[in-house]
């Protein structure tokens, strides 16, 4: 079984089953909300810069939009498949309902790997992913975002096309875009500050003061990034991050067990958050396999890369003193191994809730764009701050009240709302 591959649309599947049973949902409506609403597959020919046409592969789902249009990235990956879409869309879904926006999920993607395109031919991809499905996306149909391996010049590049088609300006058809094109201050720091923010209200609960605990992240993209920088900022000691080579095709953990130096760190890191590893040898840092994030003696551990990185086989290891995992990235937990952080204890703030600022504020941003009014940094961030507090009190008083996991009482108020959203259209 421990080798069985990883799906993670029957990982959401599953998660969405066991909370549609407590809440005693009808038949109809747990199989309306169990799979996409509707989802695209199609092909993208794009002129490499040798003269080459090559076809790659893009999708578009749209799980639900009962509460709004649905809202989602696109990711570049060259492991990107179907499923994974379908998954993150369903998660998207139950993100924007948790902290109450009006939106539904949705998530795209193209397999591919960026390291090894031309920014031309990259610009190919996008350009061509946009007019595969011009009709059925938009600012009231389903608005983009950036995700793995995508930024604000591909949101740009998606934007242009679809303007050239519909010939006509959309600032709101797309989020994630640099701030001089219609992008919100904020928006790069959001996902980031929003898991510290959900990490410094369950703290304050717990009556622990986050100057006095220390943290280990998995990843050292953006939202790993701009969370160590804000952990660091409120008085935290980050010391471990892990992160990808892309030389060696394998993880390495980076120890500090004095605390990273966040500036320090980014000067050695490339920008799909690479740590190059001589240098970081060279200030301090104990280099060690990919997986030791998890094992570190920490107070907090934050797996904020992919999905699936904590299993039956790697949650053993987490030390006897973390007390709490906040989950920066998508589904980075299986069912197997919420059973054993359970027994443990320990106090787990999920994905969808913990996430969801990066969301939150694309919305900020949609909301700008339609108004053609921006908000300053302070007052975005103030927003995110309050949104996200809210949001988390709220799913933290009924798990309290309850006495449910943190996940479940999320997925409860999520899965609730959606619902009723549904039945109030009339669709089941």
């Amino acid at each position: 079984m421990a080798n069985k591959p990883f799906n993670a649309f029957k990982l959401a599947q599953d998660q969405f089953d066991a909370v549609a049973e407590q809440l005693g949902l009808d038949q109809a409506t747990k199989d309306f909300l169990r799979n996409p609403d509707r989802e695209y597959h199609f092909n993208i020919p794009v002129r490499m810069d040798d003269g080459i046409v090559k076809i790659f592969r893009g999708f578009r789902v749209q799980h639900n939009d009962a509460r709004g249009p649905c809202k989602g990235g696109i990711r570049f990956h060259p492991h990107e498949t179907i499923d994974t879409v379908r998954a993150l869309a369903m998660w998207m879904t139950w993100k924007c309902s948790v902290v109450d926006i009006p939106l539904g999920g949705g998530k795209g993607g193209v397999i591919c790997d960026p390291h090894n395109l031309s920014m031309r031919e990259q610009e190919g991809i996008c350009r061509g992913w946009v007019r595969q499905i011009a009709q059925n996306i938009g600012p009231i149909q389903d608005v983009p975002a950036p995700d793995v391996m995508t930024s604000g010049q591909h949101m740009v590049w998606m934007m242009d096309e679809y303007e050239k088609i519909h010939g006509a300006k959309f600032p709101g058809f797309i989020t994630g875009k640099p701030v001089n094109m219609g992008g919100s201050l904020g928006r790069t720091e959001a996902t980031g500050y929003g898991v510290i923010y959900t990490l410094r209200e369950a703290l304050r609960e717990m009556g622990t003061d986050i100057k006095f605990t220390k943290a280990s992240f998995q990843g050292f993209g953006k939202v790993s990034q701009h969370a160590v920088k804000l952990y660091r900022e409120y008085g935290g000691t980050p010391v471990c991050v892990s992160c990808w080579n892309q030389e060696e095709q394998k993880s390495y953990s980076f120890l500090k067990k004095d605390g990273i130096d966040i500036d320090k760190l980014l000067s050695i890191t490339d920008r799909f958050g690479g740590i190059n590893k001589k240098q970081a040898e060279s200030i301090g840092y104990e280099i060690l396999p990919g997986d030791a994030w998890i094992e570190q003696d920490v107070d907090v551990l934050v797996p904020a890369a992919l999905e699936n990185q904590v299993t039956e086989e790697t949650a053993p290891k987490i030390h006897k003193n973390v007390k709490i995992m906040v989950e920066g990235a998508n589904g980075p937990t299986t069912i197997e191994a919420d059973k054993v952080i359970k027994e443990r204890g320990i106090f787990v703030i999920p994905d969808f809730l913990a996430n969801a600022g990066g969301v939150m504020c694309s919305y900020f941003e949609q909301v700008q764009c339609n108004m053609n009014y921006f908000w300053p940094k302070d007052e975005v961030l103030g927003k995110l701050d309050a949104k996200m507090t809210d949001a988390y009190l709220k799913v933290s008083a009924l798990a309290r009240k309850r006495k449910l996991y943190m996940r479940d009482a999320a997925y409860m108020i999520a899965i609730q709302r959606v619902a009723e959203a549904c039945k109030m259209r009339g669709w089941v």
